[in-house]
């Protein structure tokens, strides 16, 4: 009897850990090899430049927000656009390379997620529908 309980405590522990490790997985591509050398590499130029151009595109939404005058606005939109767009292809190519990495999501977290942002739709204006 005492044999049947370890052993329904032993799976138990297998299966916490399996779920911890597929919680644990990262989405990401085969890494891209590279120099390990104090120089700065390819990864490391394109993590500084992922990290200036995340940078200027929150200042560029910054100075968006407080435009005043309408051709400076659309200026700026377009400068923001653009390096938005070269962020994105950036953020692609690191992720292609394996040099950026995601942790996979939960399915549970997810639709708890979703079921309480769906509530804030009560509190929207016009009861949440789009008029």
């Amino acid at each position: 009897m005492r044999n049947a309980h370890n052993t329904t405590i032993l799976k138990k522990e297998v299966q916490h850990l399996d779920s911890q490790q597929q919680q644990q997985q990262k989405i990401q591509n085969p890494k891209t090899q590279f120099p390990e050398t104090p120089e700065m590499n390819d990864r490391d130029l394109a993590n500084d430049l992922l990290s200036m151009e995340k940078y200027m595109t929150a200042s560029y939404n910054t100075a968006m927000n407080e435009a005043s005058h309408e051709k400076l606005y659309r200026d700026l939109l377009t400068i923001f656009t653009e390096t938005q767009n070269e962020q994105r292809k950036l953020y692609e190519t690191m992720f292609q390379k394996g040099w950026y990495s995601m942790e996979a999501a939960e399915q549970q977290k997810l639709q708890q997620s979703f079921q309480q942002h769906q509530g804030y739709a009560s509190q929207f204006p016009y009861g949440g529908q789009v008029q």
